[in-house]
């Protein structure tokens, strides 16, 4: 096995045009992974990297490094909009996968239970990535995410960054996830909201996205629309609002149980996002 641990993202982004690595950032998702036997992969540790790390906030939008931890992100102050995406991270394993496991490595590791996923689709994020060949470029994480273990990354390119546009004032934000015990637990399913009221208590922007009902996490763009003047209470979700996702049964539950507790789930999340 071959172990490298640049310290500039220059030298990394180098590293990547010229051999074909595979990223290490907290690693809580490429060793449990790793078929049994000694390690033949090259490995690119990126966690001494300077700058990749870290909430910072310019021109409009918050930057979350790319080996920031779960941990991190939990004790960043951030707005009220972020609440959901800080509940997350809660959730993400126990408290010592939340010390090294990363949000870069979330969502590079593209699985459909990822649990910072869904709330960071409701927070219309981006994803910042980098090359030694080609511009720096930016994707929205709905088409970052091409499928199970599954993305938009070349090899030899690094995701640097996520990106999160500032959401309007007041705006609200939840998470809920199911799973069979409290940690240490793939979800069955899980659903963020981002709510923003209007002076009359009605909903007058609404975000609202779930994860392990899919292969990929959706957002509900025909619930959003449909939640637009309505008081979160009176909110109805239906079977169409849900058809995007196409749950699947598994040893953790059935697709139409998650059906069922999807549908409460954004009921929930609505409520609990917009009352705050």
């Amino acid at each position: 096995m071959s172990f490298e641990q640049p310290q500039s993202l220059q030298a990394a982004l180098s590293a990547l045009d010229t051999h074909s690595f595979k990223v290490l950032a907290g690693g809580t998702d490429v060793f449990p992974s790793a078929p049994s036997g000694p390690m033949t992969q090259m490995i690119l540790d990126v966690t001494r990297i300077d700058g990749l790390s870290g909430v910072t906030h310019k021109d409009g939008m918050t930057r979350i490094g790319a080996a920031t931890t779960w941990t991190d992100i939990v004790q960043a102050q951030l707005p009220d909009a972020f609440l959901g995406l800080q509940a997350a991270a809660r959730e993400v394993g126990s408290i010592q996968i939340q010390n090294a496991g990363t949000i870069a490595g979330n969502i590079c590791n593209a699985s459909p239970a990822a649990d910072g996923v869904p709330a960071l689709l409701a927070l219309d994020a981006r994803v910042e990535i980098a090359s030694a060949s080609r511009e720096l470029r930016i994707v929205a994480l709905s088409d970052f995410i091409l499928g199970v273990r599954k993305t938009a990354l070349a090899a030899d390119e690094l995701v640097t960054a996520v990106l999160i546009p500032d959401q309007p004032p007041g705006t609200g934000s939840a998470f809920e996830k199911l799973g069979g015990r409290r940690y240490l637990v793939i979800s069955i399913c899980m659903t963020a909201a981002n709510i923003l009221l209007d002076h009359q208590g009605r909903i007058a922007r609404a975000w609202v996205s779930v994860g392990s009902c899919s292969a990929i996490a959706q957002r509900l763009h025909a619930l959003e629309t449909d939640m637009i003047g309505q008081h979160p209470e009176n909110v109805q979700v239906t079977q169409a609002h849900l058809s995007p996702l196409s749950p699947i049964d598994d040893v953790r539950g059935s697709g139409a149980y998650r059906l069922d507790v999807v549908k409460e789930q954004c009921k929930r999340a609505i409520i609990k996002a917009a009352q705050r």
